[in-house]
């Protein structure tokens, strides 16, 4: 299997007939008769589920390791609480849906650096042994209405 990105386009030729069935059954190609291979565009699902098939050449891997930074950074400006502070050359302050989408679109379009996006840290969940839990358990069993009080929240 050949593979040539060219323009935002993902170009596969010299396939056998399982390779084209399953990058067929994606719907995310098209084949060309004329030049007898298949064609699309090269989205970041495309090339994540071609790494999964095969290895891909250097500068396919590094566009899909690009796409897939900046959709991480989408994604977690999208989740985040306060959005990325910005300053926008607009007369009144955006609210923050407002500047969030802007970040979002200045990181897709290639204007802002995915990495401005500060990705927050997950707490660990505090956790007990099981055997904790079911003692917890057995004296509220025996009455201890209070035994959960102190239990660790799960979220």
């Amino acid at each position: 299997m050949r593979m040539k990105l060219e323009n935002g386009e993902l170009v596969i030729a010299q396939l056998d007939s399982t390779q084209y069935a399953i990058i067929k059954s994606w719907n995310l190609m098209r084949w060309n008769k004329q030049a007898k291979w298949l064609e699309g565009m090269a989205s970041s699902e495309l090339l994540n589920k071609l790494a999964s098939i095969c290895r891909l050449p250097d500068q396919i891997e590094t566009e899909r390791q690009r796409l897939n930074r900046i959709q991480r950074a989408v994604d977690a400006e999208r989740l985040m609480e306060d959005p990325t502070e910005y300053k926008f050359p607009v007369k009144i302050p955006l609210f923050k849906h407002q500047q969030r989408g802007a970040v979002m679109a200045l990181i897709t379009f290639g204007l802002l650096d995915p990495g401005i996006v500060k990705v927050p840290e997950k707490p660990k969940p505090v956790l007990e042994s099981a055997e904790e839990g079911f003692n917890r358990f057995m004296r509220y069993v025996d009455g201890d209405e209070n035994a959960f009080d102190d239990a660790p929240v799960r979220r």
